[in-house]
């Protein structure tokens, strides 16, 4: 067996359905009497039974998140924060929301309670990816770490399909590096395995049946495992595309890693065998990046880059910034073989499969 170090993160997890009731709770177990709440302007509903369920504590709202957490939306959060002298922080919605969450936190070590409605599984990372001048960089603290997660089953109910599905995958991914990082461990390995074959099940029943609440709780089940894997170990190839190709050319994020995904994989098939074994098996195919490329069809969702806005012109551009500063990988990072990545991404072809590395 491998050497290996693992270390648990602080954090509270509250999951099942109906679990939202439990937020006044959960701020008076941090000591937070002025609550920010953070949003986007789809979530004004929930915004409103949330002040109504936290009373007194409702210190204000910011419903500015945006995707890949623009230095400047940070920027103007961080005046609401010191204009209702927030104590605390409530994060409802997807990777967006938490992401903003965390920004705050990196500044002001301000408690977080996340309420995620989508798959993303950064709230259980103390990771932060921050936009600035068209290029995203990620940063590693514990005070990015929210302190409370409120996995709520019943906030999942109303993600359409096709996010749903793109979400999904965009948590799989989380998995699928955490088999072949550098400080895997035996655990992390376990959850990221069931993490694969939880999602993969789930994400067609979803999509065939949106209110079918035994897969949606699935999901985020697969979700929570898959973050938790996303925050125990590091990032790899697939994690610097999507921040490259997001942060560059501001494509949606979960889509990104959805088309991202198979590419990346197939690259680093060679160089980790055994990882490809663990998911192939999670997946129930032979090949995993031909097995998770089929789901993604299987799932009607984009398949290229082109479909997302990425344009043809980018693609030089977007393989240089990938071998710049790169993530550790188990396969060296080639700027030729990185740019044909990124081509047949662009174009929506199936991911390029090649023999193992003895």
């Amino acid at each position: 067996m491998q050497h290996f170090v693992y270390q648990n993160a602080p954090m509270r997890v509250v999951f099942g359905t109906g679990t939202l009731r439990q937020l006044p709770d959960e701020l008076s177990h941090l000591g937070v009497t002025r609550a920010l709440v953070l949003a986007t302007p789809r979530q004004k509903d929930l915004i409103a039974d949330i002040s109504e369920m936290i009373g007194e504590r409702f210190a204000g709202v910011f419903t500015g998140a945006a995707m890949h957490t623009p230095v400047e939306v940070t920027e103007r959060a961080m005046g609401i924060v010191n204009d209702v002298r927030a104590d605390g922080l409530v994060a409802i919605g997807g990777g967006s929301t938490t992401g903003l969450g965390k920004a705050i936190a990196l500044r002001t070590d301000l408690p977080q309670i996340v309420l995620p409605t989508s798959y993303a599984g950064s709230e259980m990372t103390p990771v932060v990816g921050q936009t600035s001048g068209g290029i995203k960089t990620t940063q590693s603290s514990p005070k990015i770490l929210p302190e409370t997660v409120i996995y709520d089953v019943d906030l999942t109910m109303t993600m359409p399909p096709g996010l749903s599905a793109t979400s999904g995958i965009n948590a799989i991914a989380h998995a699928v590096e955490a088999l072949y990082a550098r400080d895997r461990n035996p655990l992390i390995s376990l959850m990221a395995q069931e993490a694969i074959r939880t999602l993969a099940h789930a994400l067609p029943a979803i999509c065939a049946q949106p209110n079918d609440k035994a897969a949606r709780a699935d999901a985020l089940y697969g979700a929570w495992l898959s973050g938790i894997c996303l925050g125990a170990v590091g990032m790899s190839l697939h994690h610097k595309l999507c921040h490259t190709l997001g942060g560059s050319f501001n494509l949606p994020h979960a889509e990104t890693h959805t088309v991202i995904l198979p590419h990346a994989l197939a690259y680093n098939a060679p160089a980790a065998p055994e990882a490809m074994a663990r998911i192939a098996a999670a997946l129930g195919a032979p090949d995993p990046a031909l097995g998770l490329h089929d789901l993604a069809r299987k799932l009607a969702v984009p398949l290229s880059l082109r479909e997302i806005g990425m344009p043809e012109s980018g693609i030089d551009q977007a393989a240089d910034l990938a071998v710049k500063n790169p993530y550790w990988n188990p396969r060296p990072i080639e700027r030729e073989a990185i740019r044909n990545l990124i081509a047949r991404a662009w174009r929506g072809d199936a991911p390029e499969t090649t023999r193992a590395i003895v």
